[in-house]
């Protein structure tokens, strides 16, 4: 099956634009997750005291990675040996360094403003389900302006990857858009959580229909994007509104529809997981690498299985060296 970009080998460039962010992973009890008053396995966004005075509150020590959901996508699609390159905001603070310092572990090329707020930053809550709740401090990352973005820092894409946590900052993600599309690059726009579609359902679908040609959700997003719980019907309005649309299932695997067709991706392993934190986000790193390789669609859904399965072993979005030999091992 030839896919659009096969036709543009002088582009070998992967980007991803979104919140440059520093992952807080905490492992806590449902209880400890019910005194902050959200529900399990959304997002909030919180003030920078939030985070700090929710650690004060727990015994347990965290892990601190790099993250974000398009930056843990393009971590990924680093570490698989593609030509990846993040465009952020960072404060110029220690978790600012230690962002930009992770890109550059991961062989993807940092283009970072730099702000005098601190570093953005993501508390998860990770519960015995593993199940993560996300509390987000946008910081430095929210002072991105429209006018910083421009078409030059897509040059040599074949793919702009966007968050759709973008949407909270609705002219950013526009002039992102707009940017991506006359680099002459494709878009794809992961929808990042069920909260960020409920919140921009109208626009979010005007935006798809005009900019994005590959659309990835997962079941709650896809139901609030969509209003179907059928995981075909689901499927099929997404298609509507793109060239290619994913809907990731978890331990049920993954759909995938172009041009007509379905394509159905079983999950690897026995869908046991330590941690779901950045499944989503390394589920599209081996995916979209695939696709910019020229990969048959069932191969890019079976390499997003094993990115997804590698990161739900460990606590965080970063997945170890042993995991990404596993994976370059079956591909």
């Amino acid at each position: 099956m030839t896919l659009p970009f096969q036709a543009l080998p002088p582009r070998n460039c992967i980007a991803a634009i979104g919140s440059a962010l520093v992952d807080i992973c905490l492992l806590e009890d449902d209880d400890f997750l019910a005194q902050t008053g959200a529900p399990k396995g959304g997002m909030q966004l919180v003030e920078h005291h939030f985070i700090q005075q929710t650690l004060q509150k727990s015994f347990k020590d965290a892990a601190v990675i790099p993250g974000g959901s398009a930056c843990n996508t393009i971590l990924g699609i680093g570490k698989l040996g593609g030509n990846a390159r993040f465009i952020g905001k960072r404060g110029i603070d220690e978790l600012g360094l230690l962002f930009e310092k992770g890109l550059r572990n991961h062989n993807v090329e940092p283009v970072l403003m730099k702000s005098e707020t601190p570093t953005g930053q993501v508390l998860s809550i990770i519960t015995p389900d593993a199940q993560r709740s996300m509390f987000t401090y946008l910081g430095a990352s929210a002072e991105t302006a429209p006018h910083e973005v421009s078409a030059e820092l897509f040059n040599n894409c074949v793919l702009v990857h966007i968050e759709g946590y973008l949407l909270f900052n609705e002219k950013l993600m526009m002039a992102s858009l707009e940017a991506a599309k006359k680099s002459g690059a494709l878009i794809s726009l992961d929808l990042a959580s069920f909260t960020v579609v409920e919140a921009t359902g109208n626009i979010l679908k005007e935006i798809c229909s005009k900019y994005v040609d590959i659309l990835i959700a997962n079941e709650d997003e896809a139901r609030a994007f969509t209003g179907f719980s059928d995981h075909q019907k689901a499927l099929q309005e997404m298609a509507q509104r793109c060239e290619l649309a994913v809907l990731k299932l978890g331990k049920k695997g993954s759909l995938i529809a172009y041009n007509g067709s379905v394509f159905a991706v079983d999950a690897m392993g026995d869908g046991t997981a330590i941690d779901t934190t950045g499944a989503g986000d390394l589920w599209a790193s081996g995916f979209l690498y695939g696709l910019t390789r020229g990969f048959p669609l069932q191969k890019c859904g079976e390499l997003g299985s094993a990115c997804g399965y590698e990161v739900c072993q460990v606590v965080g979005a970063s997945i170890p060296e042993e995991g990404w030999k596993r994976i370059r091992n079956l591909f």
